[in-house]
């Protein structure tokens, strides 16, 4: 029934849902529009594509991988989960996290282990 109070509510409600995310652009807020929605819609909305698509990342897998290590943030938030959602809003504040490496954290293991070698010395393994 079109008139049904709990298929208003509950309809509007999913619209306005799937608009926030943006799988759904706000012209096509109709029921009728949510049958036509294909899974890649929801696939474009991971954290793992956003990566990619910002270029934080140089392929899906690395996204991944960036993920997973704690390198990115959304807002102020670090997000190690992938599948993460991300809205409308948010999409613009997808960055490396304050910690990481990239981001202008302390320097990774490798990076401070040469530093060491250049500054200090040989390392115990070449003295041979």
């Amino acid at each position: 029934e079109e008139k049904d109070p709990k298929r208003l509510f509950e309809g509007n409600a999913l619209l306005r849902r799937l608009v926030r995310i943006g799988v759904l652009e706000e012209s096509k807020m109709k029921l009728d529009f949510v049958l036509a929605l294909k899974i890649e819609d929801f696939f474009e909305r991971r954290l793992q594509t956003q990566v990619f698509h910002v270029g934080l990342a140089k392929s899906i897998h690395h996204a991944r991988v960036l993920i997973r290590q704690r390198h990115i943030r959304v807002r102020k938030q670090v997000v190690n989960i992938p599948s993460f959602v991300v809205r409308l809003d948010s999409q613009k504040h997808i960055e490396f996290s304050l910690d990481s490496p990239f981001g202008g954290g302390r320097p990774g293991r490798v990076k401070r282990r040469n530093a060491k070698r250049a500054a200090g010395g040989s390392g115990g393994a070449e003295t041979e």
